[in-house]
């Protein structure tokens, strides 16, 4: 039954896919689906054969939030032994890029989902919020956090205590989104930009994902001192190697990750 749920693919070299796969409910993420997404990008992440991942759900909605039916009863202890706090750090930490494709809704724990990735490729008519609020509780999967980082406070605060909704076009001009296509397109411009980032140096993508990551809260010169740190590693690459020799010699790199 849980294959049903979240679905795994590989539609191309380098390239992990991952589905959430219940049309029936928008794709609610239910307790069974948070612990499945964890845990293949949690596989993922150690699979040397995938190097960059793609996370998507279906034509009408990436995921409409959490499954509320599933929580309305429980009390702070059940809360607190779910865990939930935990797979999201899970998702988080995966060490590779991680791409959302966005059609249709991404709603409370489904904005949130999709601000765990690295890029946000969003479909014309995606909808994003945090409507939490209306239901009497916050965001609890980062979106307090992660939305306010990448919009500001007055943006992310006008959001997150209305619940209203907002559209692509305004996700894109306050930061939260990567890039606006048809929404056709969504998927298959994600898997593009995954297969072109897994035909990079493996070990300088993730030396820059996690550079970024982690100098986003410090200091300035902590995050520059990170960053100096990750490219004096690198020159001890192979890969850094193969790369300048491929640009003098003007050819293709081939880069093994080592």
């Amino acid at each position: 039954m849980t294959a049903l749920v979240v679905l795994v693919e590989r539609p191309a070299d380098g390239v992990g896919l991952i589905r959430i796969n219940r049309p029936e409910s928008r794709n609610a993420l239910n307790l069974e689906v948070r612990r499945l997404i964890a845990k293949h990008l949690t596989e993922m992440g150690e699979d040397d054969d995938i190097r960059c991942i793609v996370l998507t759900g279906n034509e009408k909605s990436f995921a409409a939030g959490a499954d509320i039916k599933e929580m309305a009863g429980a009390g702070t202890i059940e809360m607190l032994a779910r865990g939930t706090h935990k797979l999201w750090r899970a998702i988080g930490a995966c060490p590779k890029p991680v791409i959302a494709a966005v059609n249709g809704f991404a709603l409370g724990g489904g904005c949130e989902l999709a601000m765990t990735c690295d890029i946000i490729i969003a479909g014309e008519s995606a909808k994003f919020g945090q409507p939490e609020v209306k239901i009497g509780i916050i965001p609890g999967g980062g979106g307090t956090q992660r939305l306010t980082r990448a919009a500001g406070k007055y943006k992310a605060m006008r959001y997150i205590l209305t619940g209203d909704l907002f559209g692509a076009n305004e996700a894109c001009e306050m930061g939260l989104v990567s890039e606006i296509v048809p929404d056709g397109e969504v998927e298959k411009r994600a898997i593009g930009m995954a297969r072109q980032i897994a035909e990079l140096s493996p070990l300088a993508i993730q030396q820059a994902k996690e550079t970024v990551l982690r100098g986003m809260d410090a200091a300035l010169d902590t995050g520059l001192a990170l960053e100096t740190k990750a490219i004096q590693i690198l020159f001890s690459s192979q890969d850094q190697k193969e790369g300048m020799a491929a640009f003098i010699e003007k050819r293709k790199p081939k880069f093994q990750g080592k």
